[in-house]
């Protein structure tokens, strides 16, 4: 019997209806500022949906298109007076950015306080020390809940991740250990893959590697969050894990399209919601 399908787009709509209830209670409106410095095609579609969906609960929504050109210092200057605008709850600036541009440099010049995409350094850190009161990166707190909607039990289970990165997989493996999974964290010099994966009661792949994971890697009866977006010679989207096989074997599975990518917005507009009220406590 084929296993279950986590569906990403029905929570994301969940959590949408409900903050564009808890929006209009409130006696402002957040606002959440999104900076586009390139000119990625993907990264435009990532962007028009992040502020049509801000728009749909009660979010103003700004954006900032900025030509390829841009030095670092005009990015930066923009950071610094979106910082200072009483009126910004939420400074996103959208990745890539083209190669003048120090990536870590412009994450940290972002007001923690308006880091709703949670990657700057104090809230990384704050998370990495087990704390979970500031701004979580959206992907890795999307996964967790995808995780617990589907109810799968995080607590003492055996969980891998894989793929190290700063923006899912470390934050990811800190939120499964926050909650009392048993993490490891696999990358290209994992030793035997397959076997370590076959471990794994929750699976959780951020690659980036079109289909690696096969099904014969997966443990019977495992949760599996394919956090990939991956293009295909076809041009239609697929996952890190081979959905098909992967799913003959799994309790429960993510889609891709239609899995993680859904949340990762909606954790955003949790973010923007959350950074708001704490600034105009």
């Amino acid at each position: 019997m084929a296993g279950a399908l986590i569906d990403g787009k029905a929570l994301a709509a969940r959590i949408r209806a409900a903050l564009k209830t808890d929006v209009a209670a409130l006696a402002y409106r957040p606002h959440l500022v999104v900076v586009l410095a390139s000119e990625d095609p993907a990264s435009a579609v990532y962007v028009r949906n992040k502020g049509k969906a801000a728009e749909e609960v009660g979010i103003e929504s700004t954006q900032h298109t900025l030509p390829p050109a841009t030095s670092r210092q005009e990015l930066l200057d923009l950071i610094a007076n979106l910082n200072a605008d009483p009126n910004v709850d939420g400074i996103l600036v959208q990745l890539p950015l083209p190669k003048q541009h120090d990536q870590a440099e412009v994450i940290s010049a972002i007001d923690p306080r308006k880091d709703v995409d949670g990657f700057h350094p104090a809230n990384a850190g704050r998370l990495a020390r087990g704390d979970e009161s500031g701004l979580i990166s959206c992907t890795p707190l999307g996964v967790i809940k995808l995780l617990e909607d589907s109810g799968a039990t995080i607590s003492g289970a055996r969980a891998v991740v894989l793929g190290r990165s700063n923006i899912v997989g470390r934050p990811v493996a800190e939120l499964l250990t926050n909650r009392s999974a048993t993490v490891t964290i696999c990358h290209s010099k994992t030793r035997d893959l397959p076997a370590v994966v076959r471990e794994a009661e929750i699976l959780v792949a951020a690659i980036g590697k079109t289909e690696f994971v096969r099904g014969g890697w997966i443990r019977p009866g495992a949760t599996v969050i394919d956090v990939g977006i991956n293009k295909r010679p076809d041009g239609k989207l697929a996952g890190d894990v081979s959905f098909h096989a992967a799913r003959e074997v799994a309790r429960a599975i993510t889609p891709v399209p239609g899995g993680v990518g859904p949340m990762t917005i909606a954790c955003l507009l949790q973010n923007t919601v959350k950074a708001a009220a704490a600034r105009r406590r």
